[in-house]
């Protein structure tokens, strides 16, 4: 039995469409962006002055790890990073959603903005569009790759 290489255009087996091509690579390059943000702003209000906000600042600091596990499967590619990922920006838009939703109903629970609050008002709303731009990358991605 022979075992051929993959012609040039298409992924191995079990691999499926890499996911940093096009409008991925600006994807990685922001949500890159963003945990760099998340991550750096959690890690100066934790170490400071955590006992002002913790949940904000904690939330802040789950929102970095969010980004930095898309971004990870982003890179990664294939059919399991991609459904990752996928699952991963549901996750976060809910969590946009919800928090900005909360900041604005009860501003008292968050004397501190976190990455989140008022829809991501703080980061040009990024976080908010973000994820629904990156969710029907993926999903245009899972259509387009190689069966």
């Amino acid at each position: 039995m022979t075992v051929t290489e993959p012609e040039e255009n298409e992924a191995p087996a079990g691999r499926g469409q890499k996911l940093i091509t096009g409008p991925g690579i600006l994807l990685v390059w922001l949500y890159g962006v963003m945990v760099v943000g998340a991550v750096s702003r959690s890690a100066v209000q934790i170490s400071t002055d955590f006992g002002k906000a913790p949940l904000a600042y904690s939330l802040s600091a789950l929102a970095g790890l969010v980004y930095g596990f898309i971004t990870y499967s982003l890179v990664r590619g294939g059919d399991t990073a991609r459904r990752a990922a996928l699952a991963c920006c549901a996750a976060e838009l809910v969590g946009v959603l919800g928090v900005g939703a909360w900041t604005l109903a009860e501003p008292s629970a968050f004397p501190d903005a976190t990455v989140w609050s008022d829809f991501g008002m703080g980061y040009l709303f990024i976080p908010v569009i973000l994820p629904v731009t990156a969710i029907f990358w993926l999903r245009r991605a899972r259509r387009t790759a190689p069966r």
